[in-house]
Protein backbone atom coordinates (compact mmCIF):
# COMPACT_ATOMS: atom_id res chain seq x y z
CA UNK A 1 0.00 0.00 0.00
CA UNK A 2 3.00 2.27 0.44
CA UNK A 3 3.66 3.23 -3.33
CA UNK A 4 3.43 5.54 -5.32
CA UNK A 5 0.48 6.14 -7.63
CA UNK A 6 0.20 8.15 -10.47
CA UNK A 7 -2.02 6.95 -12.38
CA UNK A 8 -6.12 7.13 -12.52
CA UNK A 9 -7.84 9.76 -9.75
CA UNK A 10 -9.25 8.60 -6.82
CA UNK A 11 -12.69 9.49 -5.99
CA UNK A 12 -13.81 10.16 -2.53
CA UNK A 13 -14.53 6.58 -1.45
CA UNK A 14 -11.42 5.21 -2.91
CA UNK A 15 -9.51 7.37 -0.67
CA UNK A 16 -11.57 6.93 1.92
CA UNK A 17 -10.58 3.48 1.84
CA UNK A 18 -7.04 4.26 0.88
CA UNK A 19 -6.66 6.23 4.13
CA UNK A 20 -8.56 4.53 6.22
CA UNK A 21 -6.05 1.25 5.64
CA UNK A 22 -2.94 4.26 6.49
CA UNK A 23 -4.77 4.64 9.96
CA UNK A 24 -5.09 1.04 10.58
CA UNK A 25 -1.47 0.45 9.59
CA UNK A 26 -0.42 3.44 12.05
CA UNK A 27 -2.67 2.55 15.25
CA UNK A 28 -3.54 -0.75 14.77
CA UNK A 29 -6.12 -2.89 13.54
CA UNK A 30 -6.85 -4.25 17.48
CA UNK A 31 -7.56 -0.40 18.12
CA UNK A 32 -9.44 0.23 14.79
CA UNK A 33 -12.05 -2.50 15.18
CA UNK A 34 -13.26 -0.85 18.08
CA UNK A 35 -14.27 2.27 16.08
CA UNK A 36 -16.45 3.21 13.47
CA UNK A 37 -14.19 5.02 11.13
CA UNK A 38 -15.97 7.38 8.74
CA UNK A 39 -15.05 10.92 6.85
CA UNK A 40 -16.49 12.90 9.61
CA UNK A 41 -13.52 11.32 12.13
CA UNK A 42 -11.26 13.33 14.05
CA UNK A 43 -7.32 12.34 14.27
CA UNK A 44 -7.32 13.59 18.09
CA UNK A 45 -11.07 13.09 19.58
CA UNK A 46 -12.01 10.24 17.63
CA UNK A 47 -9.21 8.37 16.34
CA UNK A 48 -7.27 9.40 19.05
CA UNK A 49 -3.80 9.71 17.42
CA UNK A 50 -1.13 11.69 18.52
CA UNK A 51 1.39 13.36 16.93
CA UNK A 52 3.89 10.79 16.02
CA UNK A 53 1.08 8.21 14.81
CA UNK A 54 0.07 11.34 12.68
CA UNK A 55 3.33 11.66 11.04
CA UNK A 56 3.61 8.19 10.21
CA UNK A 57 -0.09 8.27 8.59
CA UNK A 58 1.52 11.34 6.55
CA UNK A 59 4.12 9.36 5.23
CA UNK A 60 2.15 6.64 3.58
CA UNK A 61 0.55 9.41 2.06
CA UNK A 62 3.99 10.36 1.06
CA UNK A 63 5.26 7.46 -0.12
CA UNK A 64 1.37 6.13 -1.72
CA UNK A 65 1.50 9.97 -3.90
CA UNK A 66 4.44 11.34 -4.08
CA UNK A 67 5.51 15.15 -4.69
CA UNK A 68 1.85 15.14 -6.21
CA UNK A 69 0.55 15.69 -2.95
CA UNK A 70 2.10 18.08 -0.42
CA UNK A 71 0.63 17.01 2.78
CA UNK A 72 2.86 18.21 5.08
CA UNK A 73 3.38 21.62 3.32
CA UNK A 74 -0.85 22.00 3.51
CA UNK A 75 -0.77 20.75 6.78
CA UNK A 76 1.88 23.57 7.66
CA UNK A 77 -0.12 26.19 6.65
CA UNK A 78 -3.30 25.36 9.08
CA UNK A 79 -3.32 26.73 12.48
CA UNK A 80 -3.54 25.09 15.94
CA UNK A 81 -7.67 25.56 15.97
CA UNK A 82 -7.41 23.64 12.29
CA UNK A 83 -5.11 21.26 13.22
CA UNK A 84 -6.80 20.10 16.40
CA UNK A 85 -10.21 19.86 14.01
CA UNK A 86 -8.79 18.20 11.23
CA UNK A 87 -11.19 14.90 10.02
CA UNK A 88 -10.73 12.67 7.46
CA UNK A 89 -13.08 14.08 4.99
CA UNK A 90 -10.74 17.65 4.75
CA UNK A 91 -8.08 15.07 3.65
CA UNK A 92 -9.79 13.61 1.23
CA UNK A 93 -10.82 16.89 -0.12
CA UNK A 94 -7.51 18.26 -0.44
CA UNK A 95 -6.12 15.37 -2.26
CA UNK A 96 -8.89 14.62 -4.44
CA UNK A 97 -8.33 18.39 -5.41
CA UNK A 98 -4.53 17.84 -6.30
CA UNK A 99 -4.69 14.26 -8.03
Amino acid sequence: MDTINTTAKLNHEELFTLLKGFITEVIGEEFVEEMDITPESSFTKDLEMDSIEIVSFSEKIKAHFGEQIDFTGWLSSMDLDELINLDLSMIINYIYECQ
